[in-house]
């Protein structure tokens, strides 16, 4: 696989946690990364066992017999990259219209220039899937610049600044740093921005 891909590159397949096998190499696969840049730098499989019985990371539709039993604020997919498989996203605050993402890629595809693809294949997969979803939301800490310019690299806006908004395990808390692209954006291509001190007293 080359350091870069395309969105038309990369592709989503839903996770499948209800399924013991998939629900296996979730709890593999997150427990053996680590994820400096999150709240919680490491997960254990019980973390991951909890997480999955309170439908964190969703279900797939297909598993139940009416769409009502599949209603769920969360939806998780694995990442690929052709045959490599690079990562797993999971939407949250789905029924809200403007859900958030939580995004790991595996230690080894980190730093490789594949953020832009991913998120912009992860942004079509949402507007594509999602009529009622207008806009597309993700946060990460101040500090963890690779991420802030895939963001702004992908289409998105800085929307916020949190200050001390994100807790870092045996430090001083850093700001959360929000994020966001709008439908009419993805449509046309064009990123609207907005004035940051639109108010003066």
């Amino acid at each position: 696989m080359t350091n870069t891909a395309s969105a038309s590159e990369i592709t989503f397949v839903p996770l499948r946690p209800e399924d013991d096998d998939d629900a296996a190499a979730l709890t593999d696969f997150l427990t053996t990364q680590r994820y400096p840049f999150h709240v919680r730098t490491a997960l254990n499989a019980a973390h991951v066992r909890e997480a999955i019985n309170d439908g964190r990371y969703g279900y797939n539709p297909e598993h139940y017999a009416t769409a009502a039993a599949a209603d769920t604020d969360h939806r998780g997919w694995w990442i690929w990259a052709g045959a490599v498989r690079l990562g797993v996203v999971v939407l949250e605050d789905l029924t809200e219209g403007a859900p958030l993402f939580d995004l790991r890629l595996a230690d080894d595809h980190r730093g490789r220039g594949l953020g832009v693809a991913v998120l912009r294949g992860l942004t079509c997969l949402v507007f594509d899937t999602y009529p009622e979803v207008d806009r597309l939301e993700g946060q990460t800490r101040e500090d963890n610049i690779a991420m802030r310019k895939v963001f702004l690299r992908a289409g998105f806006i800085k929307e916020a600044h949190y200050r001390r908004g994100w807790p870092v395990e045996g430090r001083e808390p850093v700001a959360s740093v929000a994020y966001a692209i709008l439908r009419q954006d993805w449509v046309s291509g064009r990123t609207t921005t907005f004035e940051w001190e639109d108010l003066r007293v």
